[in-house]
Order: structure tokens, then C-alpha cells, then sequence
């Protein structure tokens, strides 16, 4: 049996999947560098939507599965965070401004018109992957959110560089969830180090991580590739 890997090493390893996060992609790439055509930007955010929607219930699959009442107190605000206490506040409902900041109208992000079948397809495996993996396993795939901060930053840069025709109030979203992932990034980090002390639960975690880095870049491939075809 191989000797657990040190909290640094297991760090380590996590942090190094960083390179399969979807900032590489070549869609999101030319997306920074103002590369895009105002359509590429509404397909990626009708596309996005539909992985902004599963959010809540994945992060609900993870409170329903988790034995730990101080962890399903502290992951419901994560649920709040997307839903909105009421009608009219959320994350999600800060995505559908973006949608119309974009050029989209709420009824054509809802009715999922857009939607790609492999964006469906890789978000839909996502969600299943939350639902039945053991809870640390779907903790350990948002560790996503340790890239996401820096990238969601360079793309509210690049969007009011060189996406003028973009209404101010769409980033909102952005505005609000980049301090929201610094945050959540540490405490998520900290719950896996201190739930993954085996090997075989630290690689069971680096393969959920690796296995969200490759939903993600699947949903850009079909993003991309619907705009090429």
C-alpha cells in the first residue's frame, strides 16, 4: 500500500491540475484577447447558464450526502448563494442580467434554446457525479474554484477592453462571486486535506478534481466548435 501523500504533496498535486483548467482553452483564450463576435459571446453565456443552473443542485447533492452538520451548515450558504434568499436575488439571477447585458432575452436562456447537446451532456454528468460519489469526492471537484478567482478577474478586464457594446450592469455576477470563490476556495481546499488522509482518498480526489477540469473544458469544446461549424 503507497504511503498517503504529504499535505504539501497532496496540495501540491491539486494545484497542478491548473493547467487543465478551462482558462487554457483556445475558446476562452481568444475570448480575453477580444477575439469574439458579439454571437460567440451570447452562445457562450446561453451555453454557461445551463452550468450555472446545476450549481445549487450539485451543491445540494453534497449537503444531502454529507454526514457532518457543521459541513451542511456551512456548504447550505453556498445553495443561497446561486437561489437568492428570495425571487429576484442570486447568482442566477444575476447570470440572466448578464444574458440581457449580452444581447439575450431571459425567455431564450430559459427555455434553454441555445443549449449544446454536449454542453448538456457534460454538465448533466457533472450533476450525476455529485449525486452519487461520496460527499468529499463532489467537495473536491469544486476545488475548480482555486483557478477561478484570477480568471473571472481577467475576463472583467478583457470584456470592458474590448467589449464596449457589453452594459456595465451584466458584470455583476462576476462582481460579486470573484471575493465569494477566494473565500470558498480555502475552506473547500481545507475541507479535502482534512477528509483525504489515505492515499486512496487523495487520489480518488485528484480524480474528481481532473474530472471537473475535463467537464469544463468539454462544455468550451462544444462552445467553440458550434461557432466554427
Amino acid at each position: 500500500m503507497e504511503r498517503p501523500l504529504t499535505e504539501a504533496e497532496f496540495t501540491d498535486t491539486l494545484l497542478g491540475l491548473q493547467k487543465r483548467y478551462w482558462a487554457h482553452h483556445p475558446f476562452h483564450l481568444r475570448l480575453h484577447e477580444g477575439g469574439c463576435e458579439p454571437a460567440e459571446l451570447r452562445r457562450w453565456v446561453a451555453n454557461r447558464w445551463y452550468y450555472q443552473k446545476c450549481l445549487p443542485q450539485k451543491n445540494a447533492a453534497i449537503v444531502a450526502a454529507c454526514p457532518l452538520p457543521e459541513v451542511r451548515r456551512e456548504w447550505v450558504g453556498r445553495i443561497v448563494f446561486h437561489d437568492g434568499e428570495r425571487d429576484g436575488e442570486g447568482g442566477m439571477q444575476q447570470w440572466l442580467r448578464l444574458a440581457e447585458a449580452v444581447g439575450l432575452s431571459r425567455a431564450e436562456v430559459l427555455d434553454e434554446r441555445h443549449v449544446l447537446p454536449g454542453v448538456r451532456f457534460a454538465v448533466d454528468r457533472y450533476l450525476d457525479f455529485c449525486r452519487t460519489k461520496p460527499w468529499i469526492e463532489s467537495v473536491a471537484a469544486a476545488l475548480t474554484e482555486l483557478f477561478s478567482p484570477d480568471h473571472m478577474a481577467d475576463r472583467v478586464t478583457a470584456w470592458r477592453t474590448h467589449y464596449g457594446w457589453i452594459e456595465p450592469a451584466g458584470f455583476a455576477y462576476f462582481d460579486r462571486r470573484i471575493p465569494a470563490a477566494r473565500e470558498d476556495s480555502s475552506r473547500t481546499l481545507d475541507l479535502v486535506l482534512t477528509h483525504c488522509v489515505s492515499r486512496a482518498e487523495q487520489e480518488a480526489a485528484i480524480r474528481a478534481l481532473a474530472f471537473k477540469c475535463d467537464v469544463l473544458w468539454a462544455v468550451l469544446d462544444a462552445v467553440d466548435y458550434a461557432g466554427r461549424s
